[in-house]
């Protein structure tokens, strides 16, 4: 079977009233919410801060969310996630695992549409 699988529903079958789709070059976008640049405090506390800032993240009312963050949060989680980040941590690239993972996803990626 020839048809691009964009081109077929569940059952493997191009419904009769499905616009052609061209094949030709793919284009993949890999996305992740992002990682601390290091373990320590202050890098923790700012990848925290810009990750639980995000309004798609955390959907809470602002009034309600900022003092929290800011004054709860924010001064007690990046010592304990910095340690559990460097439990985990990618000591030979020197970043966080989820770098790692997504590079490797995205070199693999390329190898296979190449």
């Amino acid at each position: 079977m020839n048809t691009p699988v964009s081109n077929l529903n569940a059952e493997g079958v191009r419904p009769a009233d499905h616009p052609a789709v061209r094949t030709g070059r793919i284009g993949v976008l890999l996305l992740n919410l992002g990682t601390p640049d290091a373990t320590d405090y202050w890098s923790m506390r700012r990848y925290l801060k810009e990750f639980l800032s995000d309004r798609r993240v955390i959907e809470v009312p602002r009034l309600v969310w900022w003092p929290l963050l800011n004054l709860v949060i924010l001064t007690t989680r990046p010592g304990r996630k910095g340690k559990d980040y460097a439990s985990i941590w990618n000591k030979e690239r020197n970043e966080g695992p989820l770098k790692t993972i997504t590079r490797a996803q995205a070199e693999k990626l390329a190898a296979w549409i190449a």
